[in-house]
C-alpha cells in the first residue's frame, strides 16, 4: 500500500505546456476516488470482475481437501470425489499481486492542442493517476514510454520509491518535446508493440495512453493477441482540432504542417475537405478501438484537451 508522500518543489512551468513532476506526485490524493480493480471476497472461486473494469488479481490453488460443512459445493473436485468416494474441494488463495503496464505516447505528435491542454501533458497526469491508484491498491506498476527517440521501459514494481523514479523520468521526457521534436523509425507504433511483446506479459493490465495516429490494422491485430492473455485498455486522447476544422479557419488563411508537408487552407472548399478526411479517420479508429475493447467487455476511454481530464478518467473507470 503507498504512503503519503513529501510533495517536492513545484517547477515554474505552464501548466499547459508541460507537466510538472510535483503535479505528478500529487496527483497520487486524486488516485483515493476511483477503482482500477476488484477487491475478491475470501474463499470465493468464481467470483468473476464484480464491478471492475479488469479481472483483478488471479487464484493460485493451495490444497486439495476433505469437504466440510460450510465448504462452497462449486468448489468440489469431482474427479477425485467420484475416485475416492468422498467428496473433495479445491482451495485457492488470491494472488498477492499483479502487474500493471502503463503505456505512455510521448512522441512529437502528442504535443499538441487546440484548447487548453498539450495531449502530452493529458496522457502524463492519467498516467501517474492510473499508477498511483495500481499503487495503493497492492500491486505491481511500470511504465513503457515512447519519446520521439526511443521506447524505455520499466520492470513492474510495488515500490513507491521506483514509481516516484518514472515519474521524474516521464516528466523529463514531457518537458523534452517542442515544436521542433521529429520521430526516429525506431519509435513507431508497430515497433511500441513489438517491444512490449518481447516482455512476454501474462495474466497482466495493460494500459495504453496515446492518440492512435499511427496504430494500423496490423498493430490492432498484435493488440488482439495480447488481450487474449491480458487486460488492454485503451485510452484516447483526443483533440478537437483533429474531429473537424472550424469554418473560420479559411479567413484566417491558416498553413497546416506535419514537418514535412503543409497545406494552406485558404478557401472553404478545402476546410471541408480537411475536416471530412479528419472525421473519417477518427470514426474508423474509434470504431476500431472499441472493437478491441468489447473483446473483455471494457470501455473505450476518450480524454479530451479541455483541462478536466482526470474527472474523465475517473467517470469513465467507475468513480466514487
Amino acid at each position: 500500500m503507498a504512503k503519503p508522500t513529501l510533495v517536492p518543489q513545484s517547477q515554474q512551468l505552464d501548466s499547459r505546456l508541460y507537466c510538472d513532476y510535483a503535479r505528478l506526485v500529487r496527483l497520487q490524493a486524486q488516485a483515493e476516488s476511483f477503482s482500477l480493480l476488484p477487491h475478491l471476497k475470501a474463499g470465493s472461486v468464481l467470483s468473476g470482475r464484480h464491478n471492475s473494469l479488469f479481472r483483478g488479481r488471479g487464484l493460485n490453488f493451495e490444497e486439495l481437501r476433505h469437504y466440510q460443512l460450510g465448504d462452497d459445493i462449486r468448489n468440489l473436485d469431482w474427479k477425485v470425489t467420484l475416485r475416492t468416494g468422498k467428496p473433495h474441494v479445491r482451495s485457492y488463495t488470491e494472488e498477492k499481486d499483479r502487474n500493471v503496464i502503463i503505456c505512455i505516447d510521448q512522441r512529437s505528435a502528442m504535443f499538441f492542442a487546440s484548447d487548453k491542454v498539450m495531449k502530452s501533458v493529458v496522457a502524463a497526469e492519467s498516467a501517474a493517476v492510473c499508477a498511483w491508484r495500481v499503487l495503493k491498491d497492492g500491486d505491481r506498476v511500470g511504465f513503457v514510454v515512447a519519446t520521439p527517440q526511443r521506447i524505455l521501459h520499466s520492470k513492474p514494481q510495488r515500490s513507491q520509491h521506483h514509481l516516484l523514479a518514472q515519474l521524474k523520468q516521464l516528466a523529463q521526457f514531457n518537458q523534452a518535446l517542442n515544436v521542433n521534436s521529429r520521430d526516429s523509425e525506431q519509435v513507431s507504433f508497430k515497433s511500441w508493440i513489438e517491444l512490449i511483446k518481447r516482455m512476454r506479459p501474462k495474466q497482466s493490465t495493460l494500459i495504453f495512453i496515446s492518440d492512435w495516429r499511427d496504430c494500423q490494422a496490423k498493430d490492432l491485430d498484435q493488440l488482439k493477441q495480447l488481450q487474449q492473455h491480458n487486460d488492454v485498455l485503451a485510452i484516447t486522447v483526443n483533440d478537437a482540432f483533429e474531429h473537424s476544422l472550424p469554418q473560420h479557419l479559411a479567413n484566417a488563411n491558416w498553413v497546416v504542417g506535419d514537418g514535412q508537408y503543409q497545406l494552406n487552407l485558404d478557401t472553404h472548399s478545402k476546410v471541408d475537405l480537411a475536416s471530412n478526411e479528419l472525421r473519417q479517420q477518427s470514426q474508423m479508429q474509434r470504431h476500431a478501438l472499441v472493437k478491441l475493447m468489447a473483446m473483455k467487455h471494457l470501455p473505450h476511454i476518450e480524454l479530451d484537451t479541455a483541462g478536466q481530464h482526470i474527472s474523465q478518467l475517473q467517470k469513465m473507470v467507475g468513480g466514487r
